[in-house]
């Protein structure tokens, strides 16, 4: 595909360096030249200067031809002004944009090709929230992401000393819980993806993909670990548009405390919010945590845009007694570094964000896409479409159908059927199908599997 992409910061610089690497012919357009000659050093693409929403920029972009823009610079009205200009001057099919104020986006109407025609929406911020939102419901879960509106989940946990499952093979998941159906879709070791087969043995450390329907996921979970208590208090340092929506969607379940340290914001937080308190201060004062019963708290979140910030006061935290401790870390290379240690979650916002975009970039029938391990590997639903002549997949058995290497089918979901995969289940035309890849190399091979032949039209 031919895209243009406007904005070379993290979400930006990373989908192109996503999609670089799948074959397709990228243009990067921003007004800071240092990160463009960056990006084009690294990645196999085109830069160009200018600013995004520029016609004569667009065009020089390769507006003319290109398949999709997505704009996703830091300012929410340049990014709506190029997917009018893109969508009246260059009839550029698909155009997704990065909006982040609320105000634009509790307006009903305003996204239509009659009035601003962007086709898809992108808010990172809300991305971010129903992730982080998730991992707070399931103690325990490293990753946790829904297919099919929440029927089925598939959640990653790492496997504990004195788990029950561990130094046992997989096969005897079934022996310990006949009643539910679950399936590991991956296993990573000492960050090496191993595929799954009934004879592997799960060893302490261990990082488990599961797949389940969601009423099973607890069950499993307590299979691979000890279940942890449910959480209750929550303290969230930063309250920024994450802080503001996350404590939104949860104060109303648990108890929640925000320290932010703008006391214009603090004011506005306070009269928002329905039962969360708002303090003000620095999330690393120690006195302050002191004060704040750290030591009782369940999960403390650093959710500010400063990484540092972030990852010192989650340390200070954890070092404080607070049980479970996250952060957000926009930097990819501190990710690897602090996950897993004191801090127990690094959250990446540009790796919540690109799945987003990237259900929209895969060919065939894509329903949504999830980045796992930091990019290296992926989630994907499809739907399977066509008859057994014309699809590689409908009419057929799961152990029928060739896959490409390092690709597992996980479940099939049919209506309001979660069916678990096994080597006899059929697939039908209309199922939506979950796969797991653990080599992004192959990703061609599997969006080839979900495209009908041309006998079926």
């Amino acid at each position: 595909m031919k895209i243009i992409i406007l904005g070379a910061g993290q979400v930006g610089g990373t989908l192109a360096e996503h999609l670089a690497s799948e074959a397709n012919d990228i243009t990067v357009v921003d007004t800071d030249t240092e990160r463009l000659r960056d990006l084009g050093d690294r990645l196999d693409i085109r830069t160009i200067a200018g600013k995004g929403s520029f016609p004569t920029v667009l065009r020089q972009a390769g507006a003319d031809d290109a398949d999709m823009l997505v704009a996703v610079t830091n300012s929410d009205e340049t990014n709506m002004v190029a997917c009018q200009v893109a969508y009246t001057l260059f009839h550029t099919p698909t155009r997704i944009a990065r909006v982040r104020e609320s105000a634009y986006l509790s307006r009903a109407g305003l996204f239509s090709n009659e009035a601003i025609p962007v086709d898809v929406l992108i808010s990172p911020e809300q991305v971010v929230t129903n992730h982080i939102k998730r991992l707070i419901e399931y103690p325990g879960a490293l990753q946790v992401i829904d297919f099919a509106d929440g029927k089925a989940q598939l959640v990653a946990v790492r496997a504990y000393y004195g788990g029950p499952l561990v130094g046992q093979q997989l096969r005897q998941i079934r022996e310990h819980m006949p009643t539910v159906d679950a399936r590991v879709a991956a296993i990573f070791r000492r960050n090496r993806a191993i595929l799954p087969k009934g004879d592997t043995v799960i060893e302490a450390d261990d990082e488990v993909f599961f797949i389940a329907a969601k009423t099973h996921i607890r069950a499993v979970i307590s299979e691979l670990r000890r279940l942890e208590i449910s959480n209750k208090r929550i303290v969230i340092a930063g309250g920024g548009h994450i802080g503001e929506r996350l404590a939104e969607a949860i104060e109303s379940r648990y108890q929640v405390k925000i320290i932010e340290s703008n006391p214009t914001r603090c004011r506005y937080l306070s009269d928002t919010l329905d039962s969360s308190i708002v303090l003000q201060g620095n999330a690393s004062d120690k006195d302050l945590l002191v004060e704040e019963n750290i030591n009782e708290a369940d999960i403390f979140l650093a959710l500010t845009n400063d990484d540092e910030a972030n990852i010192m006061s989650s340390l200070l935290a954890k070092r404080l007694g607070a049980r479970k401790v996250m952060s957000i870390i926009n930097n990819p290379a501190y990710v690897d570094l602090v996950q897993g240690g004191e801090i127990d979650i690094a959250i990446s916002p540009q790796l919540a964000t690109i799945g987003t975009l990237l259900t929209h970039v895969r060919r065939g029938d894509i329903v949504s896409v999830h980045s796992l391990r930091r990019g290296a590997a992926e989630a994907i639903e499809a739907i399977a479409h066509g008859d057994a002549k014309s699809s590689k997949v409908v009419g057929r058995m799961i152990g029928e159908i060739e896959l490409p290497p390092g690709t597992t089918i996980g479940a099939v979901i049919r209506a309001e059927q979660v069916l678990i995969a096994h080597n006899d289940t059929l697939i039908e035309t209309g199922d939506h199908v979950i796969l797991f890849l653990v080599d992004k190399k192959h990703i061609r091979d599997v969006e080839r599997l979900f495209q009908v032949g041309l006998a079926f039209f």
